[in-house]
């Protein structure tokens, strides 16, 4: 005959049982719906990532003013673009799109900070040439500029000589408009030696004008510590950083570059002068951008307050 005692316990193992089964049941409810959501996570991110953060250029625009550009320029539209990496996520479809946002800006002047083909990157006759002839398509009714960044190597001489871009080797340009009132463009090149002075030499020369406006172009924005407190600069352009390629927020960029561990960030005012970094077009490393998108910048030089 079975006790009460026995009858409480089977009773109690029934109802433990049914916990247990519950309890299963939530557990399993809950780790399917994990997997769910960190699929659906997984494939928005690859989604935004792949045809968003890398694919949707975008045209940041700035107002400069200064009372040192001539009356020749004001208004004068310059667009810059950076970093392009041909060969990762960049080829000549995407090239062509960017172009094509380039030249409805219709730019007057524009400039090319550095890093042409990415490094990892074998550069075929045939790719050399369309980029030539996709750049030859750049319009500008003042001049095309290129400036040398840490992974240009004997192609990106080619490549803009052969498009009608003016290479700025630690050299300069005195750009005119309509008289002769020019504004002075200076070209940096780190990757060959840190004396500037060539780059430079326009102060130097006895009829140089000590208060024309000066823009210089610079791969790695923190090289200008070596050169801003030397030379007269109104404005730097500078790339290499992609403003970070990976920013989380709260936390910033992860992680930085060599060359831009201090300046990483869209825009710093440097005293008197401006510094100007690009988010570049293309991405190195990964591969991956996320929350920074490729852009090209355009700046509206004006002497009007």
């Amino acid at each position: 005959m079975t006790t009460r005692q026995e009858l409480n316990k089977d009773k109690h193992n029934r109802i433990e049982t049914e916990k247990n089964k519950v309890r299963k049941k939530k557990l399993t409810v809950l780790v399917f719906k994990v997997i769910f959501f960190s699929i659906v996570f997984i494939t928005i991110l690859f989604f935004y990532i792949t045809y968003v953060a890398n694919l949707h250029t975008v045209v940041r625009e700035y107002r400069i003013n200064s009372n040192k550009i001539p009356d020749s320029f004001n208004g004068v539209k310059i667009v810059q673009f950076s970093d392009i990496h041909f060969g990762t996520t960049i080829g000549n479809k995407e090239l062509n799109t960017v172009i094509k946002l380039i030249n409805s800006r219709k730019p007057d002047i524009v400039v090319f900070t550095g890093d042409l083909i990415d490094k990892n990157y074998k550069l075929s006759s045939i790719e050399q040439e369309k980029i030539i002839n996709s750049f030859k398509k750049i319009n500008s009714s003042i001049g095309k500029y290129a400036a040398i960044g840490d992974e240009d190597k004997e192609a990106f001489s080619t490549i803009f000589n052969q498009s009608d871009f003016t290479i700025l080797n630690n050299s300069y340009d005195l750009v005119y408009k309509d008289n002769n009132d020019p504004i002075l463009i200076v070209g940096l090149n780190k990757t060959i030696n840190t004396d500037t002075d060539e780059a430079y030499k326009y102060f130097s020369e006895a009829n140089h004008n000590s208060k024309i406006y000066t823009i210089s172009l610079v791969h790695e924005p923190d090289f200008i510590d070596e050169i801003q407190s030397k030379y007269n600069n109104d404005l730097f352009l500078a790339g290499h950083s992609h403003n970070g390629q990976i920013r989380i927020p709260y936390l910033g960029t992860i992680p930085t570059k060599k060359g831009a561990r201090k300046y990483y960030n869209e825009h710093y005012k440097l005293n008197k002068a401006d510094l100007y970094v690009s988010s570049g077009i293309g991405t190195n490393g990964s591969g991956i951008r996320l929350f920074t998108h490729p852009s090209i910048n355009l700046f509206r030089l004006s002497n009007k307050f």
